[in-house]
């Protein structure tokens, strides 16, 4: 359930994206809501919103999900990836215990690094 309208303008937008995106937009769609998700995170820890925080670290293993899906076995990056993934991952998880902002930021630049490549 949509609580606030930024959400609900959130997921229409998302939604419209996701429509109209080919394979390597759709990875760059996953690497820029992971990103987005852990600045929230990290905005939330911050300001001691622990809801927030919580949405945002599930939005972000959720987006990790995606990736995760997405990759092929057939192809030689695979396995480089999905130790990517994973590792991202279970840091992801240990911070919804223990929240580790260093290490959030730290994977949070990582992506958005490899977004940026994605795209060019």
């Amino acid at each position: 359930m949509l609580r606030t309208p930024q959400e609900a303008y959130r997921r229409i937008d998302f939604d419209a994206r996701v429509a109209g995106a080919d394979p390597r937009q759709l990875v760059a769609l996953c690497f820029e809501q992971l990103t987005t998700a852990l600045g929230s995170a990290l905005f939330a820890a911050a300001n001691g919103d622990k809801r927030l925080k919580s949405a945002s670290l599930a939005r972000a293993l959720s987006a990790l999900t995606a990736l995760q899906l997405g990759v092929s076995d057939d192809q030689p990056i695979g396995p480089a990836l999905m130790q990517l993934y994973d590792s991202a991952r279970r840091a992801v998880l240990d911070s919804v215990l223990d929240f580790d902002a260093q290490t959030i930021s730290s994977i949070r630049q990582d992506f958005s690094e490899i977004g940026t490549a994605i795209l060019n």
